[in-house]
C-alpha cells in the first residue's frame, strides 16, 4: 500500500509558463527509472501554477526521490523558471487506489 507522498506547488515566472509545463513532460522519463516512486503527476491549474504529486510505499522510496534527478533538476532550475521557490509538502496516505 501507498503510504507517503509529495504535494509541490510550482509558480512560474511570467513568460516561462510553457518552460515550465515542457520541463515537467521531460521530467516523466526521469520519473520512470525510480523505482519506489508509485504515482507520479504531473499537473497544470492555469497558465503559471503548476503542481507535482507522488506516491511512495515508505519513507525510502520518497527520500530517494527527493534526491534524485528530477529534484535535482528542479532545483537548478528553478530560480531561471519559477516566481517563487517550490512548495515541497510531505504527507501520509490514509487510502489509495492504484491500478494492478
Amino acid at each position: 500500500m501507498t503510504t507517503k507522498s509529495l504535494y509541490v506547488e510550482l509558480h512560474a515566472k511570467p513568460g516561462r509558463e510553457e518552460d515550465v509545463a515542457a520541463f515537467l513532460e521531460s521530467a516523466r522519463g526521469l520519473v520512470d527509472a525510480e523505482p519506489g516512486t508509485t504515482a507520479w503527476f504531473a499537473v497544470r491549474f492555469d497558465k503559471s501554477t503548476f503542481a507535482i504529486f507522488d506516491a511512495f510505499v515508505d519513507d525510502a522510496g520518497r527520500d530517494a526521490h527527493l534526491n534524485g534527478k528530477v529534484a535535482a533538476a528542479l532545483m537548478a532550475n528553478a530560480s531561471e523558471l519559477l516566481a517563487s521557490a517550490p512548495q515541497i509538502r510531505k504527507a501520509d496516505v490514509l487510502a489509495d487506489k492504484l491500478p494492478g
